[in-house]
């Protein structure tokens, strides 16, 4: 009886042991999957918002890339007393993108008179067209008109397709090259004869952000005869500019515009320096 007894208690044992085990598993399998469901949810809730915020960066950043830019530098003195004296100088620059299209316009005007008596008068205008391959090489199209009332032309004009690149693009240096074959059109003022020919010109513009609040700009442009190496002109523009505000820079810039064959009478170099208060928007 003692044995039976014995054997009873040992396999009611065995069988408690083994009931309290597979509860045990039970209740962990049952915690694991509560677990990963959380995580599931958890992934589900969340990745929606990174794809929103990833578009909306994208938005963002597609938006900035098209928005209409411009950039103005304006100058100005007048003197009066024992000398009459008016001088001013407009600089205009407007950008706007269409994806891989990009429109830009520029405008550089001066003008000056001593005593009610100019003595300078002069503008320049450029429009050009980029179609952008890749961030760095685009087809260009340019079409610029140049009116010096003291150079010795009515005029010049021309136009022309070409390509940029963009030899280097980084945080806080930019260096863009371009090349354009061009049809230009010069009148002469004395004898407004006209004279067409076929030229080649290139560019560079480099900018360098020195500090968070001082940049260093400089513009080259060369312009040649194609049948004539003698004929060719050249411009630049040297600038530092030093952020006021979010809008407002001062700025001074020095420019050369370069004639090797200039009409009779006329000097070779029209050298200009100003200062100037900046506009960016």
């Amino acid at each position: 009886m003692k044995k039976y007894s014995l054997l009873l208690l040992t396999l009611s044992s065995v069988l408690l042991a083994n009931n309290l085990s597979t509860q045990e598993q039970i209740a962990q399998a049952k915690a694991k999957i509560a677990e990963l469901q959380a995580n599931v949810t958890k992934l589900e809730s969340s990745l929606p918002k990174n794809i929103e915020k990833e578009k909306m960066a994208q938005l963002a950043e597609q938006e900035k890339k098209n928005a209409f830019v411009t950039h103005t530098e304006l100058g100005f003195i007048s003197t009066s007393g024992n000398t009459d004296t008016t001088n001013y100088n407009l600089d205009l620059s407007v950008k706007k993108n269409w994806d891989k299209h990009v429109f830009a316009l520029t405008f550089d005007g001066q003008y000056a008179d001593d005593n009610g008596i100019e003595t300078k008068n002069k503008f320049f205008s450029e429009l050009s067209y980029d179609y952008e391959f890749t961030e760095r090489f685009a087809f260009n199209y340019l079409v610029g008109y140049k009116d010096d009332k003291f150079s010795g032309y009515n005029y010049q004009s021309y136009t022309g397709p070409g390509i940029k690149y963009k030899a280097i693009k980084e945080e806080n240096h930019n260096l863009s090259l371009e090349g354009n074959i061009l049809y230009s059109q010069d009148e002469l003022e004395l004898t407004s004869k006209t004279s067409n020919y076929g030229s080649f010109r290139a560019k560079g513009v480099y900018e360098w952000q020195i500090l968070e609040n001082l940049k260093f700009a400089q513009d080259l442009s060369y312009r040649t005869e194609l049948e004539d190496s003698n004929n060719y002109f050249v411009y630049s523009k040297t600038a530092f500019i030093s952020k006021i505000s979010d809008i407002f820079s001062f700025g001074i810039n020095y420019k050369i515009d370069y004639v090797n064959a200039p009409p009779a009478s006329t000097q070779h170099s029209d050298k200009t320096l100003t200062a100037n208060l900046i506009a960016d928007y």
